[in-house]
């Protein structure tokens, strides 16, 4: 049965000020709406709740029996919608995101202490993925938005560029070329060199740059992630090529991070968000403070 909210608030108008015309005024209506959206509670109910003559209006029994519930439904709905109304004006929540991990070392963690700040009492999950992961966990309504490479495409996914993070060479400051600035692709011959591995979101970026140049990376150790490369580093076992954004600043002091040139390679991140899709309020908060952080066409510059 559907629930006839207009003619219960007509209902109880009538029976607590005992006049149409008085709850007519009350609710701003007309006499004759208010007169019909409480033939129409009746004939919902199959009961007559009102008595009415030229004079006065009485309660019937079943309207006396149906009056406290009446009032009870409609200030449980008014309450509901003052709660949905104060949520959404002061974004509370628990806000569900989907993210590759190399955003989650060194970009994202400035953002999320800005937007606790602003709003401690939400609640953020983060779904560390993939880039196939992050767009799939989006799709799926796993979450309410995604940060993700460029290059992974759904159709039903809408994507806000907002960052852009360069690849460099990392190398401990012993290492032969920890002294230079920056680094043509061909200077990297003749060094112990860990890349990403054929596994990597970042190797199809690698070869569809560098393999019309010619340029190849000869590889002592191949890796899937760029944490893990950053650890051999870390351990002298060789350079490193991996995206800025590979390493937090001030975790490893040794290293050095060496700009790669000629021709500069740089991934795209993107913000994720099904296509017609709202976000709540408390999402649509980060969404924002995200892109106001990283507006489109930034670059992350982290080379020493």
């Amino acid at each position: 049965m559907k629930l006839d909210v207009l003619g219960m608030e007509a209902f109880v108008s009538v029976a607590t000020l005992r006049s149409f015309a008085r709850a007519a005024d009350a609710l701003s209506v007309t006499s004759p709406a208010l007169t019909r959206r409480v033939n129409n509670l009746e004939s919902q109910l199959g009961v007559q709740l009102l008595e009415r003559t030229t004079r006065s209006v009485a309660v019937t029994a079943a309207g006396a029996s149906f009056l406290p519930r009446a009032r009870h439904l409609l200030d449980e709905l008014s309450t509901t919608f003052r709660e949905i109304s104060a949520s959404g004006q002061a974004q509370r929540g628990t806000v569900t995101i989907a993210c590759v991990p190399t955003v989650g070392v060194q970009f994202l963690p400035s953002v999320l202490h800005e937007y606790s700040r602003r709003h401690p009492d939400n609640r953020i999950r983060i779904l560390d993925h993939t880039s196939y992961g992050v767009s799939e966990a989006v799709q799926q309504r796993e979450a309410e938005f995604g940060i993700n490479m460029a290059d992974v495409q759904f159709s039903d996914l809408d994507s806000t560029p907002f960052l852009a993070d360069r690849f460099g060479l990392i190398c401990r400051q012993d290492h032969p070329l920890a002294r230079k600035r920056k680094l043509q692709w061909g200077q990297l011959e003749g060094h112990a060199l860990i890349v990403p591995g054929g596994g990597s979101s970042n190797r199809p970026l690698l070869d569809t740059v560098l393999g019309p140049l010619n340029i190849h990376l000869p590889a002592t150790y191949e890796v899937q992630r760029s944490a893990t490369a950053v650890g051999l580093v870390a351990q002298g076992l060789g350079a490193a090529i991996v995206p800025q954004l590979s390493i937090q600043p001030g975790a490893y002091p040794q290293l050095r991070l060496v700009a790669l040139v000629d021709p500069v390679v740089e991934r795209t991140f993107v913000l994720l968000r099904r296509r017609g899709a709202v976000l709540s309020p408390a999402a649509q908060a980060l969404h924002d403070l995200i892109l106001a952080r990283a507006p489109a066409g930034a670059t992350v510059r982290t080379v020493t």
